[in-house]
């Protein structure tokens, strides 16, 4: 048997989590513990929503977060994001890094095709 907590806490603490976590924003590098640190030139949140926690793992679906014709620092690369309950101020929730990083250029254009959190749950 693999260690962890059950399916139906893990789905709690995920469904909490993402709860109110509905806007993302990109990172230069961690955004540390308040979520403040190495924002991006860009500081648009755009809007983020999820599907239903099962087995651990809850991931974003319908509505992903886009920036659109970059106009913030010609060759910034992104390496993390960080998830707010509001597109201004609000509520740091959480971070994570990308898989990879981006390098973003006058014009372009970034969409991130998925976004998943998961808790190992027992087996």
């Amino acid at each position: 048997m693999a260690d962890g907590v059950t399916a139906a806490n893990a789905n709690s603490a995920l469904g909490t989590w993402t709860g109110s976590a509905a806007n993302v924003q990109l990172h230069t590098g961690a955004p540390g513990a308040n979520g403040t640190a190495n924002v991006s030139s860009v500081t648009t949140r755009p809007a983020v929503t999820w599907a239903s926690a099962s087995a651990g793992s809850i991931a974003a679906n319908g509505t992903l977060p886009a920036w659109t014709n970059w106009a913030g620092t010609n060759g910034e690369v992104d390496t993390d994001i960080s998830f707010w309950s509001a597109s201004t101020s609000g509520t740091f929730e959480f971070s994570m890094a990308l898989n990879s990083s981006v390098t973003m250029n006058t014009g372009d254009s970034l969409t991130l095709t998925s976004i998943s959190v998961s808790i190992p749950v027992a087996s």
